[in-house]
């Protein structure tokens, strides 16, 4: 086969892995392409015409070629999802951060202490303070009292971004975005024994993330959120379950306009945690919508159709 028959195959093979708008197979080539082998440059132009960004075609390219070493045979059907092709070790790292539960259970994203307590306090398993400021007095204000908030509770409490204020604060855990990852003391958050989650939004961004054997993995976003202006397409359902196999060690959490209805789905491609914001924050009763979502998890890991 030629590297455009491979690339026009893949594409409809896995259309299931679509992220955003597709191209057509003139648009996918690249002058670099003539260089690679007649399969790695069809998988680089099929990723692309799948809407895969550069360098995650990149990494798929790698994959395949290593899972065709490692099989003995190119098989376009079957997707990359063993750790091994990705370079990746499941062999616990000394280097690891403090490890935290493979099931996360529902992940709330809060603004303040408050929201905090009164989520630890509906049953909550994970919570996150995004609390915005540029005042460090009212950051560490804020994670001081998000920290007291869920003292009496069994709620695990990520901060996000506010490293130092954590550290001080001896939170559970912290969570940073792939710009932070660049910035904040790793080494330092580690040896204060906190647990770290990091966001990821795609196959490169999840290697870079897994170099640095975090307690937990975000992947997204899943699907539309106006949250925040995502650099990236929405994820999808494909690719959440491919990235949820690749990554199946690791304790991991999907986030990005996920509610009621897609829960279920979402749940089974193989994550241990949903991460919901506004689905809480703006629920008419909070509290019941909490109940709410995590017997529906708790149904769909079970393989069971909640009735509600």
């Amino acid at each position: 086969m030629s590297a455009q028959d491979i690339a026009n195959e893949l594409a409809r093979l896995h259309a299931h892995m679509l992220a955003g708008q597709a191209r057509n197979a003139s648009d996918a080539i690249r002058a670099t392409d003539a260089q690679l082998p007649p399969e790695m440059a069809g998988v680089m132009q099929g990723c692309r015409m799948l809407g895969f960004l550069e360098h995650d075609a990149q990494c798929l390219a790698h994959a395949w070629q290593a899972q065709t070493q490692r099989t003995g045979h190119f098989d376009i059907t079957h997707w990359p999802c063993e750790a091994q092709d990705f370079g990746i070790s499941t062999d616990h790292s000394p280097q690891a951060f403090a490890p935290c539960p493979q099931q996360l259970g529902l992940y709330a994203v809060l603004p303040d202490a408050q929201w905090v307590r009164r989520m630890a306090l509906a049953g909550v398993p994970t919570v996150q303070l995004r609390f915005k400021s540029d005042d460090p007095a009212a950051i560490a204000r804020e994670v001081n009292a998000a920290v007291k908030a869920v003292q009496d509770t069994p709620a695990l409490l990520f901060i996000n971004d506010h490293w130092q204020a954590a550290i001080d604060a001896q939170a559970y855990g912290v969570h940073l975005g792939q710009e932070d990852m660049n910035d904040a003391p790793l080494q330092k958050i580690r040896e204060a024994g906190l647990r770290l989650g990091l966001s990821t939004h795609g196959y490169a961004e999840m290697l870079r993330a897994e170099a640095v054997a975090p307690s937990y993995i975000a992947l997204g976003a899943v699907f539309p959120t106006t949250l925040k202006r995502m650099a990236t397409a929405p994820q999808g359902l494909g690719r959440l379950s491919a990235y949820a196999r690749l990554l199946r060690h690791r304790s991991l959490v999907a986030i990005g306009g996920i509610d009621e209805n897609q829960m279920p789905a979402v749940m089974q491609s193989g994550v241990g945690s949903i991460a919901v914001v506004r689905a809480l924050t703006q629920a008419p009763d909070p509290e019941i919508a909490a109940d709410k979502f995590q017997k529906i998890m708790a149904a769909s890991q079970n393989g069971q159709k909640m009735v509600i």
